[in-house]
């Protein structure tokens, strides 16, 4: 929840400008406040860069005050959004069982939907972290997900805005783990779903994280409100070998 149109419309600006002047080599995608959705749509007409969306109702349609669905974010220009993150389902209690409906909302009009999973701080504690992974990924992917239609993100919430994150090892046990539960499942080419990383994501983390062949991308946060901290990321992921 953050930037009004005057300050989006400065990163969106300097953002497309640094696309535009090189050969990037990964999908940018940008979920702002739904506020902007509409006006940063339109001045991504001739960017590479992508718009998604931050959030979506489960139903296309009707009494649901304050919601916005997801057709109505394929009409303000979206191609993605975010369901699941930790922030809905600890601050605003979503259920897998939600998510799994906003995500497969999300199918139904073409989005793709970024799901998150990922433990608490006590649930790691615990020794639970793959058995939350678990159950988060059975209970919050859709049946008719695909590498082409979907992807899964992995955020541990203790790491979230912490500046704090789990060791390189950790992160390629879960990342792994993932790519485990999602290869039992009965789809082709399910290897190929891709699975990022998030949770305090900088310039700083990035190049660690970007050489975990298991991780494919970043989901960033707070490093992505200013442009020039964002497209140092989006450069040390797009230089990757992964």
């Amino acid at each position: 929840m953050n930037h009004l149109r005057d300050s989006a419309s400065g990163v969106i600006t300097s953002l497309t400008e640094m696309v535009g002047s090189n050969n990037v080599l990964c999908d940018i995608v940008i979920c702002p406040p739904a506020t902007l959705l509409i006006e940063i749509s339109k001045s991504l007409t001739k960017s590479s860069v992508l718009l998604g969306a931050q959030d979506c109702h489960t139903e296309s349609s009707g009494a649901y005050t304050g919601d916005i669905s997801a057709e109505m974010l394929v009409d303000a220009g979206c191609e993605y959004v975010i369901v699941g993150h930790s922030e809905r389902r600890i601050g605003c209690g979503e259920t897998d069982t939600q998510i799994k409906a906003k995500a497969e909302a999300a199918h139904s009009v073409g989005l793709i939907p970024i799901i998150c999973v990922g433990e608490t701080a006590e649930e790691r504690q615990k020794g639970h972290t793959l058995d939350t992974v678990k159950r988060q990924l059975a209970d919050s992917l859709p049946s008719d997900y695909n590498k082409n239609n979907t992807v899964v993100a992995y955020e541990p919430v203790w790491a979230i805005g912490s500046g704090k994150t789990p060791t390189v090892t950790e992160i390629v046990d879960v990342h792994r783990y993932i790519r485990g539960c999602l290869e039992t499942n009965q789809h082709d080419d399910l290897g190929s779903v891709r699975v990022l990383y998030g949770g305090s994501v900088n310039p700083e983390t990035a190049p660690s994280l970007a050489d975990i062949e298991s991780v494919n991308g970043a989901l960033v946060g707070g490093a992505s409100l200013s442009a020039e901290p964002f497209w140092r990321i989006v450069e040390i992921f797009a230089s990757s070998k992964h």
